[in-house]
Order: C-alpha cells, then sequence, then structure tokens
C-alpha cells in the first residue's frame, strides 16, 4: 500500500528523533517532514493567528523523505503540511521521536502530542513517539519500526491518537512492549518554581525548578516507562 506521511516534532528539523522517524517511516510510504526550524516544546495545539510564519525547502539527507523548515508552531505544520506543501492529503501524521517522555500529565503541555492532536482534529489518524530525555536509543531502534507496523494502518476512531513511549534502559533491560496503557493523571516532577532574581518594583525572576518524584502507577504509561516497558496507548482528543 502506498501511503502519503506527514511527519512533525517540537525539537525542530535539526533534531536526531525527526531524522530516526523519517527513515523508519520511509519503509512504510512517501513521506513529507514538516517541522518547527527550532525549538519549540510545550507549545502544546497552539497555533499562529496574527502573524504570518515562512516555511522553506529543507534537504532531510533522506533518500525519498522531502523536508521542509518553518517558522510557526508544531500544529502551524500539520496545517501548512497538509494544506499547502503536501500535493495530496496525508493518509497518516506521526510526530517526535520526541527527547523526553511524553506521558501522564505532561501530555497537556506537548506539543508533540498537540500537533497529533491537530491532525487528529483535521480528520486524519495520528502516532506520537517520544522516548527517553538521554542518548540511549537501543529500545526505540529495536522496537520502532514494528510498533509503526503495527499502527501505521489502524482504523481512524474520532477523538483518539495512538501515543508511543520508549524506556531510556539498554535492550537487555527492557521487559518488553505494554499495550492500552492508560493515560495516568501523575507526574515526573513536583513542579515548584525558584526565585533567580527580585526586581525593583517589588517583582520576580523566577524559573521551574521541578523536584523528581516518581511514584508507582500500574497500568498506565507512566507506570509502564517506570518499569522499563515500552508504553502504547490511546490519548482522547476533543471529541
Amino acid at each position: 500500500m502506498s501511503r502519503n506521511i506527514l511527519i512533525t516534532n517540537d525539537d525542530g528539523i535539526d533534531a536526531d528523533g525527526i531524522r530516526r522517524l523519517a527513515f523508519a517511516a520511509s519503509k512504510f510510504g512517501e513521506v513529507w517532514v514538516v517541522a518547527p526550524h527550532d525549538q519549540r516544546s510545550a507549545a502544546s495545539h497552539s497555533i499562529t493567528l496574527r502573524k504570518s510564519f515562512e516555511v522553506h525547502p529543507y534537504d532531510m539527507g533522506i533518500p525519498g523523505v522531502h523536508g521542509f523548515s518553518c517558522t510557526g508552531t508544531p500544529a502551524d505544520c500539520i496545517r501548512v503540511g497538509k494544506l499547502n506543501v503536501m500535493p495530496k492529503f496525508p493518509d497518516v501524521v506521526l510526530t517526535g521521536i520526541n527527547y523526553g517522555y511524553n506521558v501522564a500529565a505532561d501530555i497537556q503541555y506537548s506539543a508533540t502530542l498537540g500537533a497529533a492532536f491537530e491532525a487528529e482534529f483535521q480528520g486524519i489518524p495520528a502516532i506520537a513517539f517520544s522516548e527517553h530525555f538521554g542518548d540511549e536509543h537501543e529500545v526505540t531502534d529495536r522496537y520502532l519500526v514494528e510498533i509503526l507496523g503495527e499502527l501505521i494502518d489502524k482504523e481512524y476512531v474520532p477523538g483518539q491518537v495512538w501515543n508511543v513511549n520508549f524506556p531510556g534502559c539498554t535492550l537487555a533491560e527492557c521487559k518488553g512492549v505494554l499495550w492500552d496503557r492508560k493515560v495516568s493523571r501523575m507526574s515526573f516532577f513536583d513542579d515548584r518554581y525558584k526565585v533567580d532574581e527580585k526586581l525593583p518594583d517589588g517583582g520576580m525572576l523566577v524559573s521551574v525548578d521541578g523536584v523528581y518524584n516518581p511514584k508507582k502507577d500500574e497500568g498506565t504509561d507512566y507506570g509502564a516507562i517506570l518499569s522499563n516497558h515500552v508504553s502504547v496507548g490511546v490519548v482522547r482528543n476533543i471529541s
């Protein structure tokens, strides 16, 4: 089956993760990458409304992959990719591979998931991929193509996207794939802000200073990652 595949991310078009995803996806069809020209993590589902943004051809260096960089958000990339860049509407949208997990409460901030939600809102099946924030890719490399093959032709279900997270352990430590993981309401970090500077007008300069505090949560995406499993599950969009 010939598929038209659209890919974006929130780490920027130069990120290693999107290159690995585009290469894997090229085994399943014709790939179009439309991705932010710079880092856009935590942009969620935001789009650009009150100013123009640019889209430029970009050489991905991967045979058969059409690349474009975009000064908009990841959700913008999905919209302009579908409407202005690709010659045909995409059959499926892939987002990632994000540098850092997108599980549990962090999903609500994620532009990796935000772009997938935008695709779903446009009526396109979408799969989001994320991995450990680090340099260990053994598990991702082992399971990426296999899971992509399992999910890429799944029937479109209004209001849902697939969310895949790869643990940061070695392949020997990985305990396999857990499917149908629920979204946890927990978080890896207990958020707080530190005051970096007191300002003359009585204000303050602050920055996020979360405390890492993992907790056991069985049956969830969060719990799967903590137990060194690949997590695969559904996340609900507005429906």
